[in-house]
């Protein structure tokens, strides 16, 4: 019995000393809480009085705490709050380091409304910087992360920021609807400083506007806000928006009298001008809203369903993707089979020669229709997942998937791209490429691709230089669009491999018989180099350095393939030479004819505007025939972004009639359709109505179907996907009545 008491006793001791030890850490955590809002609460008027630097140290102090109890929530706002402190003492750099921990910490824990605190400074932050339309961005996501919380009176200042970036941006109107906004929740809250700010920047907008005498009621009524409650940097801000109102007004002497006002009073303001100073950050924190569980219960269940939503539309376009890789893949194994067996044939004996010319033209109509075959079927989802992309894009996605979606358009446009590489190189092959030469000024064209290309050279820190031969004539006769791009290819290769060094463009003569000359191109970079066993393979399809080179820098390896072609195509020759480690250099040589014609620039077609908005559009109509739905949908929706009317049919039959019944002024056709084809539907509209413009519409753009498409009555074709610009080109000439110039001839 003794020994159960005794262990009775010890168990009693030990849980004593065990509630006692818990106590002790309850009591410990509830100090450090206190020493943490005192260090806050030092911070905060250390900022008050501008001691931005004792509030660094506070708000550290402050920060460790939180961490040593492990406030997540708490370590968070006291991340936003440093980095609107480290913005105020200019240092940039460590602001946004804060500002993306207090984001992830927020992120993580949901806490949704000092998430949108944080985005909002980090707006200011880019204004600040002048990257107005990344502010605009991160304040609309503060704004629908308040709405989203039922927090209102937080609204005021985000749409008070924007207001700022709409008139940095000389766009009142929308400046003038947000403030009107934040005039309306100021009021309700009685928000004495927005309402003043507000007051002001309106004043600035009517200014801009014209509308003087509204100005001025609105700054008088600002100052007096500004002056009555002591703000002083409302003040100060006032007294020059008056200036500039009464100099807008020609009252010069009231304009330099509230100049003189507000340079008393930015000298008085100590070691702070405040128009630099994050402007609209009020710097107050939400600790406490009401029904926060629930609210954020209510914000988990609306971002998850977001996510959802998102993951359905990322996995759909992803496996687009696949399916389009997979479909390139195959028609690639094929290409190379028919080709070898092509090759096959040619070394057969001579009676057989007959026979293997046969199937040597069999197999190059079959490849051709194949490809043409494949090719539409490449083009026709890709243009959904590139147009999906882009609609969701331009519909405001929450900023943790815009990178998705911009690594979802980079591939569509990637493969894309490697599509019409392969296309290329198929014409070169099958000799389909024909020379379209023209007057043209050379050195410009050198100019023009060293320009369009420089930024990408900025990024990799490389500097272009150019030498043109001081006896070289100017205007010669070529193809310049073929010279173009052999120039953009080799160009757009050393930019990519040469990183923080130097490229040197050269053109100079070889030699000159009458007006015939031989002309020497040189691009020599000093980058990384190329192998010596890897240099006589580098015009060859699909090769590059080495496989670490193509993961490292991307591209399809096609590009040197088509450069060679086209030289050859012209009647030159290209050289390599490369050491690894030391630069590459790429030469060729072209013949070319020389002109005393100055070349003549379009300057009348260069003013020209060529822009839909030039366009009375009202009563324009247009008709897409298409049988997919998802292609549809987005061709509609860029009509109608555009604000351009259009009908949508399924099929060709429904075409022919609604043409019948219905004036239009364009129709947009597609190819291939149940029933019958766009070309039947287009042959049958044209028996009666030669005048309406028809384009097609469509993923086929072999040359081989060009003529075929002249004859069935298209004005042009717009190849899927296509870039919006190129589109809008098309339906300017077509809706102005300018002559449309034909891609079939």
């Amino acid at each position: 019995m003794s020994q159960v008491k005794y262990y009775i006793f010890v168990f009693l001791a030990c849980f004593c000393s065990l509630a006692s030890a818990q106590l002790d850490s309850v009591e410990d955590t509830e100090k450090l809480a206190i020493k943490l809002q005192e260090h806050l609460d030092q911070a905060k008027l250390s900022s008050d009085r501008g001691d931005y630097y004792n509030a660094k140290n506070s708000l550290q102090n402050a920060l460790d705490i939180s961490k040593k109890i492990e406030d997540k929530s708490s370590e968070g706002k006291i991340y936003t709050k440093i980095a609107k402190v480290q913005f105020l003492v200019n240092e940039q750099d460590q602001a946004n380091i804060s500002l993306t921990k207090a984001l992830q910490i927020q992120r993580k824990i949901d806490d949704y409304p000092n998430l949108a605190i944080t985005y909002n400074i980090k707006g200011v932050i880019y204004s600040t910087k002048k990257e107005y339309e990344n502010a605009l961005e991160v304040f609309n996501s503060a704004k629908n992360l308040f709405e989203q919380e039922d927090l209102d009176e937080y609204i005021s200042e985000v749409t008070l920021n924007e207001a700022k970036a709409y008139i940095a941006l000389e766009n009142y109107e929308e400046a003038k609807a947000k403030l009107e906004k934040t005039i309306i929740i100021a009021k309700k809250y009685d928000q004495e400083r927005r309402l003043s700010s507000a007051l002001i920047q309106s004043a600035k907008v009517s200014n801009a506007l014209n509308n003087i005498e509204l100005a001025l009621s609105q700054a008088d009524e600002g100052l007096a806000i500004a002056k009555t409650k002591k703000i002083l940097e409302n003040v100060n801000e006032a007294y020059l928006t008056l200036s500039d109102i009464h100099e807008n007004n020609k009252d010069y002497q009231s304009s330099l009298d509230y100049v003189k006002k507000h340079l008393v009073l930015s000298d008085s303001i100590l070691n702070i001008k405040r128009e630099n100073l994050a402007p609209g950050i009020s710097g107050q924190f939400i600790s406490n809203y009401k029904d926060a569980e629930n609210a954020q219960l209510k914000a988990q269940v609306e971002e998850v369903t977001a996510e959802s939503a998102f993951t359905r539309i990322t996995t759909i376009l992803s496996i687009a993707l696949i399916t389009i890789l997979s479909l390139l893949t195959l028609s690639l194994y094929k290409n190379n089979n028919i080709r070898l067996r092509t090759n096959n044939m040619l070394h057969i004996k001579n009676d057989e020669l007959i026979v293997a010319k046969e199937k040597a033209e069999l197999a190059s109509k079959t490849k051709a229709n194949f490809l043409s075959t494949v090719t539409h079927e490449l083009r026709t989802p890709l243009y959904a997942v590139t147009g999906l992309t882009n609609m969701l894009l331009d519909e405001k996605p929450k900023e943790h998937q815009i990178p998705h979606l911009k690594s979802l358009k980079f591939s569509g446009d990637y493969l894309l791209t490697f599509i019409n590489d392969i296309l290329q190189i198929n014409k070169i092959e099958a000799n389909k490429v024909e020379l379209d030469p023209e007057q043209f000024n050379l050195k410009h064209k050198l100019e023009n691709v060293i320009s369009a290309l420089s930024n990408s050279a900025k990024d990799n820190e490389t500097e272009l230089h150019f030498e043109y031969d001081d006896g070289l004539p100017e205007t010669f006769i070529g193809d310049q669009l073929k010279i173009s791009q052999i120039l953009i290819n080799l160009l757009g290769n050393a930019i990519k491999f040469t990183k923080d060094g130097d490229i040197w463009v050269r053109a100079y003569k070889i030699d000159q018989k009458d007006n015939m000359y031989n002309l020497r191109f040189e691009i020599e970079d000093n980058g990384i180099g190329i192998t010596k066993e890897k240099q006589d393979h580098m015009f060859e399809s699909f090769s590059q350095g080495s496989v670490q080179i193509n993961r490292k820098y991307g591209g399809t390896g096609l590009g040197l393939s088509i450069v060679k072609g086209l030289i050859e195509i012209l009647k030159g020759k290209i050289y390599l030479k490369s050491e690894l480690g030391k630069g590459t250099t790429f030469s060729f040589e072209i013949p070319l004819e020389y002109t005393e014609i100055a070349e003549k620039l379009k300057v009348e077609e260069t003013k020209k505007s060529n822009k839909m908005e030039d366009l009375d559009l009202s009563n324009v109509k247009i008709l897409i025939v298409e049988d997919n739905k998802i292609n549809q949908m987005i061709t509609k929706k860029i009509l109608n972004k555009m604000n351009l009317y259009c009908d949508v049919v399924d099929n060709g039959e429904d075409a022919v009639e609604q043409v019948k019944n219905t004036t239009y002024d364009v129709v947009l056709m597609d190819i291939h359709m149940p029933g019958i084809s766009g070309l039947e539907a287009t042959k049958i509209i044209r028996t009666f109505d030669k005048e309406l413009t028809i384009f097609a519409l469509t993923a086929v753009t072999l040359e081989d179907k060009m003529q075929e498409f002249g004859e069935a009555g298209f004005d042009d074709i717009i190849s899927k996907p296509f870039k919006q610009e190129d589109f809008e080109k098309k339906l300017y000439a077509a809706l102005s009545g300018e002559k449309i110039v034909s891609s079939f001839f």
